[in-house]
């Protein structure tokens, strides 16, 4: 672009409204590179939650059938008094 003689402060301008450009584009690229890194990461950290969960499940106690198991328990133990007097 030829600098015309009438508007020397023209380049100066253009030139300033360039590098605001390109700060602004850097800044929304930085922003966009920690956004993709915080969504790997909680993904990373959503997976590792649910093999968590899924080994939380696997080792826990069946609670109802202990509680069926207590109950024929205390069943059988009471028919045992009854009978045994």
């Amino acid at each position: 672009m030829p600098a015309d003689p009438e508007h020397p402060v023209l380049q100066g301008e253009l030139a300033e409204l360039r590098r605001r450009l390109d700060v602004g584009n850097a800044h929304v690229e930085g922003g966009l590179a920690l956004l993709s890194h915080r969504a790997e990461e909680t993904a990373k950290d959503v997976d590792d939650l649910s093999v968590r969960i899924v080994q939380l499940e696997h080792t826990r106690w069946p609670l109802p059938a202990v509680a069926a198991l207590t109950s024929v328990g205390a069943l059988a133990v009471t028919i045992w008094q009854a009978l045994g007097r």
